[in-house]
């Protein structure tokens, strides 16, 4: 990816990977367990892109922020969300909505979304997103439990219990 940046830092809940263009972020790898592993899941084999910790020194302290328990907003993120469908981005406008701390169905989403029949659509562009936790998809549960999560649901449940009580992750 010629022009792409990215960094890979540390956190209490493992390594996470930050990758992103000139005109914004594009990719957040959620927490593995060592820096390779961020490293490839990030840049999905070889890449060019140049290690840039500098760039993203505020957004990894307001991550590292996040997961002590601080509510940390990322609305002001330039995302470069490009080869996205419109139905995405939709979706995943309506995601930074969610006031951190809440939840809502993937009916609700798609309401908002403009496509009140589209729950399962919705479902689809959530399994998606390229920024978790920037786009906060953990927030969006099915009417009868938690739903999916790219991170699988021990974190999807970390991260909810995280902003329900305050308290720093906890490495499920």
């Amino acid at each position: 990816m010629p022009g792409c940046t990215y960094t890979v830092f540390p956190t209490p809940a493992g390594w996470i990977g930050v990758l992103g263009s000139d005109r914004g972020l594009k990719r957040l790898v959620l927490p593995q367990p060592t820096a390779g592993d961020a490293l490839h899941l990030l840049l999905r084999g070889p890449q060019e892109a140049i290690n840039n910790d500098l760039r993203y020194l505020s957004l990894c302290r307001r991550i590292k922020d996040y997961l002590r328990g601080e509510p940390v907003r990322f609305s002001a993120e330039i995302l470069d969300l490009e080869g996205s469908s419109p139905f995405q981005r939709a979706v995943w406008d309506v995601l930074t909505t969610i006031p951190y701390g809440e939840t809502r169905t993937y009916r609700w989403v798609a309401e908002q979304a403009g496509r009140p029949a589209g729950a399962r659509a919705a479902g689809q562009a959530l399994a998606s997103n390229p920024l978790p936790i920037i786009i906060p998809c953990h927030r969006v549960v099915a009417v009868r439990g938690l739903g999916g999560f790219s991170g699988g649901l021990p974190l999807k449940k970390a991260l909810l219990d995280l902003e329900a009580t305050r308290r720093p992750f906890a490495i499920p």
